[in-house]
């Protein structure tokens, strides 16, 4: 279907408030109709989905474990347990016991502010990112034991968001040195977690801060934006890394600016293939590929529409639902915010 061909408008469905700071992040639950928030309050509001009325409501709040910001919030593959990334240096995992959630462990480690938490594909490791410069991969051992199984300094300055690739146990991080690093496991003697390539100004990278990562469906292709005010498109071979042939680097393939003129903060790719841009300028952008791919420059990506004003302050996160009938996205702002969006065709 070519989207650039239909009438599309993306429609308010509901305003989630509750929260009494900024709203950092927000994340959907993989398997069910449940949006979990972080922010500057401290807590983590899940909210769910009636299933006769459609409407969203707070179904729980996790407070009192974390004494500073929430950064960030990450479900596992299965649903059951959330990680949430701290600013009090922490990462709490919650278990969803049906009818309430339970802290069942807390990370320690890095040595100031946690920005940023994620599962790898099967739930056996997750990453960390914080403000030391660090990046911390934790192996799941099972009894809600984790274990610290490698550090990465790779970063010269506060890293923004750590992301594993969505079928490869290789992991990309994004920092405020400009950069994105790309780590995966060697198979040398000593067996550890290593950069095998860094995505910079000299590789048509970002030429400031680089605040989020996201991947296609396939996970050949990667977004990132920046606060220079574009979107950069990437592209791998990951035929050959599943295949066993080794590493396939990531080229550029092109960047999207003039959308908007101030940084861009988050951005995420539907399961049916349209990008979503948040940024400080208060609105969301949405994109798709124009399916004309030029020999000489690549391709090329489309703006679908931009919605204007979609919050009232800075847009943090935005987050495409994994249903893809729904096309359901939830946006996360500085005014306190969650909000509920759905990309209606309109007559």
């Amino acid at each position: 279907m070519d989207l650039m061909e239909k009438n599309l408008e993306l429609i308010e469905v509901q305003k989630l408030e509750g929260h009494t700071d900024r709203v950092w992040n927000a994340a959907w639950n993989p398997v069910s109709p449940i949006l979990a928030s972080c922010s500057g309050d401290n807590s983590v509001r899940i909210w769910e989905q009636s299933s006769l009325s459609r409407s969203w409501s707070c179904k729980t709040v996790l407070e009192e474990t974390h004494t500073r910001t929430v950064r960030s919030c990450s479900w596992s593959p299965s649903g059951k347990l959330l990680a949430t990334a701290s600013f009090d240096g922490t990462t709490a995992i919650w278990e969803d016991l049906g009818d309430e959630f339970e802290c069942i462990s807390t990370l320690e480690g890095h040595e100031n502010e946690v920005k940023s938490v994620s599962w790898n594909a099967s739930g056996s490791y997750l990453a960390t990112c914080s403000r030391d410069k660090s990046v911390w991969i934790w192996e799941v051992l099972g009894g809600n034991e984790y274990d610290c199984a490698s550090v990465l300094n790779g970063h010269t300055q506060d890293v923004k968001m750590v992301l594993w690739h969505p079928t490869l146990d290789v992991l990309f991080s994004c920092s405020y040195d400009n950069t994105i690093k790309v780590v995966w496991w060697s198979e040398d003697d000593d067996g550890d977690y290593q950069c095998v390539q860094t995505l910079d100004e000299s590789t048509n990278g970002h030429s400031s801060t680089v605040w989020a990562i996201s991947f296609n469906a396939a996970g050949d292709k990667m977004v990132t934006c920046s606060d220079d005010l574009t979107l950069k498109i990437w592209g791998a071979d990951i035929s050959m890394m599943h295949s066993g042939e080794g590493y396939a680097p990531w080229t550029h393939l092109c960047t999207l600016s003039g959308y908007h003129d101030r940084t861009i903060f988050s951005t995420h790719w539907s399961s049916d293939d349209i990008i979503a841009s948040g940024a400080g300028d208060d609105a969301i952008g949405l994109f798709v590929d124009s399916k004309q791919h030029d020999p000489v420059n690549g391709p090329s990506y489309n703006l679908l529409l931009k919605k204007e004003k979609a919050h009232e302050m800075d847009i943090n996160s935005v987050q495409w639902s994994p249903s893809k009938e729904s096309r359901l996205l939830a946006s996360a702002s500085d005014d306190g915010m969650v909000k509920i969006w759905q990309l209606e065709t309109t007559p």
